[in-house]
């Protein structure tokens, strides 16, 4: 979540030069975003990030050179404070799967109405993991085929962490479920670490989508406590 009000500011990385005029075109449009810059590949994108600090990245996937991948590797583990939307043509589970647990804020395809990529952008800003509609449906049938959790019976979370999870099932972002809880950015990640480690899940978006096919909403974690 963005502390501060519109406009937002926006960083396009991506490798082909009309997507990036149409993307620049479509932010400037819109009062509630400005285009911060372009990048044309994942090094120079990395770059950009750093010296711009805009509140949100589009990062296409596949470029030449450093891809999308490795440029979300690089970003996230330098602790930006950008929000990072994969915004990319494939909608392969690989390269899902893949953006999400390397920390990825969203992943939208770009055959989206421009409207709606704007809706989603908003929900980032508000601290939420955006998604196209059948993505969700297509990271959970991944999940459901792993099936690397634990038994719902055989899990034991502490209160907090039951409360960290109902946040993240409600796509909560890290400083929107500490605000919540009235607790610090650096204690959620560490109750967020013991969920997907309990879970045995390698990302807060799995846990999400674990909560969801489990239907563990707060009827249901209170079913849970009393089983």
């Amino acid at each position: 979540m963005i502390d501060h009000g519109p406009p937002y500011t926006v960083l396009v990385i991506d490798d082909h030069p009309l997507f990036r005029k149409g993307a620049g075109q479509l932010i400037n449009l819109d009062e509630d975003f400005e285009l911060a810059g372009e990048a044309t590949n994942g090094v120079e994108g990395v770059k950009l990030t750093r010296q711009l600090k805009p509140d949100l990245v589009l990062l296409d996937l596949n470029m030449q050179g450093m891809d999308g991948i490795s440029a979300l590797k690089e970003l996230k583990a330098h602790a930006h404070e950008s929000i990072i939307i994969m915004l990319t043509v494939s909608n392969s589970e690989d390269d899902i799967v893949a953006a999400l647990r390397c920390g990825a804020d969203g992943y939208l395809l770009k055959d989206m109405e421009p409207e709606e990529i704007l809706t989603k952008l908003r929900r980032a800003i508000d601290g939420q993991t955006v998604l196209d509609e059948s993505i969700s449906t297509l990271l959970a049938n991944v999940l459901r085929e792993e099936n690397r959790s634990p038994p719902l019976n055989q899990i034991e979370f502490t209160s907090r962490e039951e409360q960290v999870v109902l946040l993240i099932a409600e796509g909560k972002s890290n400083k929107v479920i500490a605000r919540e809880l009235g607790i610090s950015d650096g204690t959620v990640k560490v109750h967020v670490k013991n969920v997907l480690r309990k879970l045995n899940l390698g990302s807060r978006l799995e846990a999400a989508v674990w909560a969801f096919e489990h239907r563990y909403s707060s009827i249901g974690a209170q079913h849970h406590r009393e089983s």
